[in-house]
């Protein structure tokens, strides 16, 4: 970050005045204060047959072709029209009405059609896009357009064009918006490239970690040792004198459950027994403590609970996550738990957690992937003795610390990246700092 800052020649401008506006602050001297709708107007032109390409707007990648794009013959064309569409020409910023105050806005790269749930506007002659770009995405913007936006809570917030059209916006002279963007155009992506190299530094990282517990759980620790085929393709070749056995032959396997229907029924819900989901365990960082849901007395008559250090995986959704409970709490049938009984309970947890694709490879195939007990307890591991299993523990963990304090290193550096960015270019999108236009 210092390399960029002092190969840009940034500085501040000669005098700056109040911009009469709290939340923008001073601004340079010469720069003017309008409200948008003397720099933007609506456009409201509709398709006739629908037949454009379909757009979309998020506040991560801005206007973008509609990955989903409707395909002839599909089962959407057949089911709706897109006539009446929004029309969008290459240029024009799209907003989501109901999304604007998170920066789910943007100028299309684009020919085509919208969602009428969009807004549309055309810049006039008085702006640079690619300036307008940066400043309406800023947070100051962003909690602008949230304090602008009609509704009680988040998720029903609407930024309407007239209340979009009042907010103010900063308009520096056209040179200088050309400046800045050029400049924020550069160090963006240079910005960019340094935490997409951080990000796939990490990916290898957690490749390396996935490497090391394969390794420790299949051949153990000592490269030493002689070798045998396992007779299990996915695992190789193991130590002579290890064996291996089917999971339900070296655990207890029991299935969550919650047999009421329909599941969200409120009568079930908001008491002392915390409840999990499989969106709980894939986010679960091996240990699984945090929830958001509860079940009272009757909830538990439905469910069970689940004694604290089981160790869960989910076998519909995203199949086979994984985690070690760290409460009592219950689940749905969408979860099996394992209480080991010949297994070191982390060592089944390091044989487990590489055992994902094997678990997708095994799942019944109806309307969507799913596993049974029977499935899942078919599945063959390998087994070592006791002490060999705790020393496999020992090593996968003491490795495993060293890779996850540099995951953590790449990660903080990463938000550092990220917030510098966002300080630039908010910096010079207000004018705190001056471009100088080579």
């Amino acid at each position: 970050m210092e390399t960029l800052i002092k190969t840009a020649k940034i500085k501040k401008y000669p005098a700056y005045k109040n911009s009469g506006v709290e939340w923008i602050g001073e601004i340079p001297e010469h720069w003017e204060i309008l409200r948008i709708k003397y720099l933007f107007k609506e456009i409201n032109e509709r398709s006739s047959d629908g037949n454009e390409e379909l757009l979309s707007v998020s506040q991560y990648t801005g206007v973008t072709k509609k990955s989903d794009k409707v395909q002839e013959g599909s089962l959407l064309t057949n089911a709706l029209t897109l006539e009446g569409y929004k029309k969008v020409s290459q240029g024009d910023l799209v907003s989501n009405i109901m999304l604007a105050w998170n920066g789910s806005l943007g100028f299309s790269d684009f020919n085509g059609i919208t969602s009428p749930a969009y807004a549309i506007y055309r810049l006039n002659n008085r702006g640079n896009k690619r300036f307008f770009h940066y400043l309406l995405r800023t947070d100051r913007y962003k909690a602008e357009f949230k304090r602008n936006s009609s509704g009680v809570i988040e998720s029903r917030l609407r930024l309407y064009s007239d209340d979009f059209f009042r907010i103010l916006s900063l308009l520096p002279p056209l040179s200088e918006q050309t400046a800045i963007a050029n400049f924020l155009d550069q160090k963006t992506q240079d910005l960019d490239t340094a935490i997409s190299q951080k990000q796939n530094l990490i990916k290898l990282l957690e490749e390396r970690k996935q490497i090391i517990i394969q390794d420790a759980v299949t051949k153990g620790i000592n490269k030493n040792v002689e070798l045998k085929e396992s007779g299990i393709e996915w695992i190789g070749k193991i130590p002579k004198h290890w064996e291996v056995k089917k999971l339900k032959h070296l655990t207890k396997i029991f299935r969550g459950k919650f047999t009421h229907r329909p599941r969200n029924d409120e009568r079930f819900y908001d008491g002392k027994y915390p409840f999990f989901q499989t969106g709980d365990v894939a986010r679960a960082n091996k240990y699984l403590s945090n929830f958001s849901q509860t079940l009272n007395e009757r909830g538990l008559k439905v469910s069970t609970l689940i004694p604290k250090g089981t160790i869960v995986i989910t076998i519909a959704a995203n199949i086979g996550d994984i985690a070690i409970l760290e409460i009592d709490a219950c689940f749905p049938d969408s979860i099996v738990g394992f209480e080991p009984n010949k297994l070191i309970r982390d060592y089944l947890y390091y044989a487990l957690l590489i055992m994902k694709q094997q678990f997708i490879n095994s799942t019944t195939k109806n309307t969507q992937m799913n596993l049974n007990i029977e499935s899942v307890g078919n599945n063959k591991v390998s087994y070592p003795s006791f002490s060999e299993q705790q020393q496999i523990v020992s090593h996968i963990e003491s490795e495993s610390k060293k890779i996850d304090t540099a995951i953590s290193l790449q990660k903080k550096q990463i938000k550092k990246l990220k917030e510098y960015k966002s300080v630039l270019i908010d910096a010079a999108v207000t004018g705190k700092i001056q471009i100088v236009n080579d």
